[in-house]
């Protein structure tokens, strides 16, 4: 399982793109992990599913409300991992109003929650193999600072959290 200190795992996410920019095509567009991270401090929060209740009710809307105050804090970016594709990531994005503030990342293939070592199989309950809740703080693609919930839990992996991890 992944650590503090530890390199965040060499792998590829998916973001949906809707609007055309500077080289970037719409649609889904693949983000190299290292590449992205590298030279940044980024709050980056896992979660089982887009839509998903307690994701949809308070784990996205609280990083979206301290977009201002993480930054403020020296967040370069924020993320949010979640296995699914990334038209579900994109559709959820828009449904949570999270563009230009949180980057809605697809771990479509669950690559990046192995690679952490943090999944959660809910294959019984008819989601399959998804990730762990949790949030970091990564500072030039370390893991500065890790908080991995319990199962069914909601306390440690908030923005809250990890706003004030952004000052120690």
């Amino acid at each position: 399982m992944i650590k503090v200190g530890d390199t965040l795992p060499a792998t590829t996410l998916m973001e949906f793109v809707e609007v055309e920019g500077n080289g970037c095509s719409l649609g889904p567009n693949p983000v190299n992990v290292a590449t992205a991270s590298a030279a940044k401090t980024i709050a980056l929060f896992a979660l089982p599913g887009a839509f998903t209740p307690t994701c949809s009710a308070k784990h996205v809307p609280g990083y979206v409300e301290k977009f201002s105050e993480l930054k403020a804090a020296g967040v370069d970016e924020i993320w949010c991992v979640s296995v699914n594709d990334a038209f579900v990531m994109g559709a959820w994005a828009r449904d949570q109003r999270s563009g230009g503030k949180v980057r809605m990342l697809a771990d479509g293939d669950a690559a990046f929650a192995k690679a952490t070592g943090l999944t959660l199989d809910l294959t019984g309950k008819g989601m399959g193999l998804r990730s762990a809740r949790y949030s970091m703080l990564v500072k030039d693609g370390k893991v500065a600072s890790l908080n991995i919930e319990g199962p069914g839990k909601f306390e440690v992996s908030d923005a809250t959290t990890l706003l004030a991890q952004t000052k120690t």
